[in-house]
């Protein structure tokens, strides 16, 4: 594998002395839905902005915002702001003329809102940033106080306007609330992170490092290779591919001509930890490979397909580095056992200001099964479904925005028969944070009624099954073989062992300081109920300052 590496960064690198490219915008959800506002607030798809596949490449993110803010149809005060907003973070890459900063610090620092400091010429493009969280918490059902400190930086730019890069460094201590704190102890790992270290009694130490480099081999194809995450669907979940597993090192080729948009994603995982007296210890831990291509296709102005297929194998081969191949039809000529995913993911316009998604994710399909009037519950039968919607300025009160998303996944989807195929990394699911053998509503609701200030209230409820023991594998945790369980061939159903219901409830307030500086406020309600008794119950209430980070998302 690594000699395919270097093999495609020598040919992409020889090819990109032509052809301008950019890095990738970090993947954060509040950034992010911000784009893909305008783009349903539009109306009709952009054949050169595709939102499936995440994150984004800035130089795409600033041209379709400077396309919005030229024709100017039905922008608000706020939203002019958020554009500019976008715009100032990707400057570089804007043609018209942006303020400069009104509050800079001697000749050299800050001379913009979005950089510390940068430097911009025809050969060397950089921008760096401190990146900082700082929050602190109370919740009624412990002792300790949650919190988290988190110190770093950031860096981005490009070498001759053909190579583009990124880098976030950055080191944490934290302690979690008790849910995640649960979680963490369950998995033996953080989402989004992996490796930690134990700090005092009840927290946790980690170091974070995420980075690329970016070609682009023609006009129409651009190359990432580097260690980050990944993110495909318009959810606030994903059952393809998401960002809540630690990020693994890839190699990313997209395609994209008019409106057709074709990913290829290979990449090496973490398969298993070695772990002492249940902490992270040093070693060569076992990998496992991933392979994905996805292509989508703009039928229209209101309607986008994509299809998928993505292969799961605990050793490299080189059948599936082909990007134009049926990932099952090599399985069988190998012999192999790899797991192997089919799937599709749909998003439909149907009038300006709204949109409907979708996704369904296969898993293993036995015809009859799957069309079983009786409903037998083949264990078979796995596969997942989302289905969403998205309404941008209810009722025509400008920014007021809602998002509604139902999710479920059958037993045992997911999981794999043999050593370190399932679909996870680093002990930690590629898909939804709950696995499998579950139901999910959510719903989220955004008011910004000032330019700096955005309300967000958030709705989870779960139901899933549990196993009662760990000796058991009801289909939940997609860490078991597929092979041991405590079920036959038929007779299952969602929410089998012991069901669980989970009941959240979040509001937030996020207030911009300066650009990218922010103080969130937020109070989170959340039970837990198991078998029909209440198990836990609790509140949680935290403050924090961010600078040039995302927030970390806790509704699982």
């Amino acid at each position: 594998m690594k000699y395919f590496f270097h093999f495609l960064s020598f040919f992409v690198s020889y090819n990109s002395s032509v052809f301008a490219q950019s890095p990738l915008l970090p993947f954060n959800r509040d950034l992010y839905s911000l784009v893909e506002r305008y783009e349903i607030k539009n109306g009709n798809f952009d054949d050169s902005f595709h939102t499936g596949t995440k994150p984004y490449q800035r130089k795409e993110v600033a041209q379709f915002l400077q396309k919005l803010n030229k024709e100017g149809n039905n922008i608000s005060s706020k939203d002019e702001f958020n554009i500019n907003y976008l715009l100032q973070d990707n400057w570089e890459y804007v043609s018209d003329s942006l303020a400069a900063s009104k509050r800079s610090l001697g000749k050299h620092l800050y001379k913009r809102p979005s950089d510390f400091y940068y430097n911009n010429d025809e050969v060397f493009d950089v921008h760096v940033n401190p990146v900082l969280y700082v929050q602190g918490g109370v919740e009624s059902s412990i002792d300790r106080i949650p919190f988290r400190n988190t110190r770093g930086i950031a860096i981005h730019g490009s070498i001759d306007k053909k190579v583009g890069f990124y880098t976030m460094l950055a080191t944490t201590d934290l302690a979690f609330p008790s849910w995640v704190d649960a979680y963490v102890k369950g998995h033996g790992a953080i989402p989004g992170q992996g490796f930690w270290k134990r700090y005092g009694d009840d927290g946790y130490n980690f170091f974070s490092a995420r980075g690329h480099v970016s070609f682009a081999a023609t006009k129409h194809i651009q190359v990432q290779m580097g260690h980050d995450s990944h993110f495909i669907g318009e959810g606030l979940r994903s059952l393809v591919l998401s960002d809540f597993s630690n990020p693994f090192m890839f190699l990313r080729i997209n395609t994209k001509i008019g409106k057709v948009d074709f990913t290829n994603l290979w990449g090496q995982m973490t398969a298993d930890i070695l772990t002492s007296r249940g902490v992270p210890t040093d070693g060569r831990y076992p990998q496992k490979w991933f392979s994905l291509h996805r292509l989508g296709i703009n039928l229209g102005k209101k309607i986008n397909v994509g299809v998928f297929e993505s292969v799961m194998a605990s050793q490299a081969d080189w059948n599936y580095f082909n990007p134009v191949i049926f990932y099952r039809w090599v399985e069988h000529q190998l012999g192999t056992p790899d797991k192997v995913m089919l799937g599709t993911d749909v998003k439909w316009h149907p009038v300006s200001g709204m949109q409907v998604y979708g996704q369904f994710v296969l898993d293993e399909f036995v015809f009859n099964e799957f069309f079983s009037i009786s409903g037998d519950g083949s264990s078979r039968n796995k596969h997942g479904v989302q289905l969403g919607y998205k309404y941008i300025d209810i009722a025509g009160i400008n920014n007021l925005d809602l998002q509604m998303e139902y999710n479920q996944a059958r037993p045992f989807t997911f999981q794999e028969k043999f050593d370190y195929q399932s679909y996870t990394n680093y002990r930690i699911p590629l898909t939804h944070p709950r696995g499998a053998n579950f139901r999910e509503v959510l719903s989220v609701l955004r008011f910004q009624p000032l330019p700096r200030l955005t309300l967000v209230g958030t709705l989870m409820y779960q139901m899933y099954g549990a196993d009662p023991t760990e000796e058991d594998n009801f289909g939940g945790d997609i860490l078991k073989n597929r092979r041991q369980t405590s079920t036959g061939l038929y007779g299952n159903f969602i929410g089998q062992g012991n069901k669980n219901k989970v009941s959240m409830a979040t509001l937030q307030a996020h207030f911009m300081l300066r650009h990218n500086l922010y103080i969130d406020l937020s109070q989170t309600f959340r039970q837990d109920q198991s078998d029909g008794d209440i198990s836990s119950k609790t509140s949680y209430g935290q403050l924090a300052l961010r600078l040039n980070m995302g927030r970390f998302d806790q509704h699982f």
